[in-house]
């Protein structure tokens, strides 16, 4: 079966607009069971097209424990296809610790919302092989003594959050959980040869799972829509300008480098000959003196300062 490559921001948007689909990506990542998603402001906002894609959606979930009590948790979903600063997703968390709407009502809203990052990569991070990354955060006493009492704390959980990390390129078909088998629509490698824009999918392997076949279906259908396979030409094009200027920008800076270098090179060769210079004159003034001239008439014959000729002279 054919369809969308929902590592494009086109089809990640329309098959995260599905409710059920949310709840179902979100349950999978978090290992939770996210009863209910509500799209928060902000939501498929792409800021900072003028450098590398960042696209994010926010969401509030509303998670069921085991023993079925709920709570409300802010989830920032952040997803690139191609290597980006760190500094762009920091900018923008930090925004969403200063967004007051993400307060809790309680204590007049003196505490945060707890939040839950989510960062989907088309990229590799350095040499971690794991596909999915859960970066927990843990409290410890001064002897490094696992602290639990007390725990979860509002305003523990105001000031620090958990993050998940998908690389998407380390996904490689391979299905042994529930995890696996939600990110298997993201799997690269069944990127179809001829046309990037489309997987190509084993349907027999989602049968009797009602969760997946929704998936597929819409991305199938994202597949057949014109409006979007011209919106993901788009997307090529737009890449294709991004990544056209870093390797200007990261030639560049390879020049510059090299410039550097050859200029410090010829620094430190002017620097030899200025010393070697410096020598001979030295040299020349000495031979001079033991001749019998006078300093001001060496001064004048080699062109320097007379300072430097009385210098050498006492010194000899």
């Amino acid at each position: 079966m054919i369809v969308a490559n929902p590592i494009y921001d086109i089809v990640f948007k329309y098959l995260l607009e599905d409710e059920r689909i949310a709840r179902t990506l979100l349950s999978a990542l978090l290992k939770k069971d996210v009863v209910e998603v509500v799209s928060r402001r902000n939501e498929y906002s792409n800021i900072g097209r003028d450098g590398l894609s960042v696209f994010r959606i926010d969401f509030g979930a509303t998670i069921q424990e085991s023993d079925g009590s709920r709570h409300l948790i802010l989830i920032e979903l952040q997803k690139t296809w191609l290597e980006t600063e760190t500094l762009r997703f920091r900018q923008y968390l930090g925004a969403q610790y200063a967004n007051v709407e993400n307060m809790l009502p309680e204590n007049g809203g003196a505490y945060a919302i707890p939040m839950v990052t989510v960062y989907l990569l088309g990229h590799k991070v350095g040499d971690i092989e794991e596909p999915v990354l859960y970066v927990r955060r843990q409290s410890y006493d001064y002897n490094d003594h696992l602290v639990t009492k007390g725990l979860p704390d509002p305003f523990v959980d105001s000031l620090t959050h958990d993050s998940i990390i998908v690389q998407i390129p380390r996904l490689h078909g391979q299905v042994n959980n529930r995890l696996d088998k939600v990110l298997s629509i993201f799997d690269q490698t069944r990127m179809d040869q001829h046309n990037k824009h489309v997987l190509d999918i084993d349907e027999s392997a989602y049968t009797g799972d009602d969760e997946m076949i929704r998936i597929v279906n819409r991305l199938m259908a994202a597949a057949a829509d014109a409006k979007m396979r011209h919106d993901m030409n788009v997307e090529d094009e737009y890449f294709s300008i991004i990544e056209k200027r870093e390797t200007e920008v990261m030639l560049a800076k390879k020049e510059l480098a090299e410039t550097k270098a050859e200029m410090k090179e010829k620094d430190a060769q002017l620097e030899q000959m200025d010393a070697q210079l410096e020598q001979m004159t030295r040299n020349s003034i000495v031979a001079l003196l033991k001749s019998g001239m006078t300093p001001k008439a060496i001064a004048e014959a080699l062109g320097v300062d007379a300072s430097l000729v009385s210098r050498i002279a006492e010194g000899q």
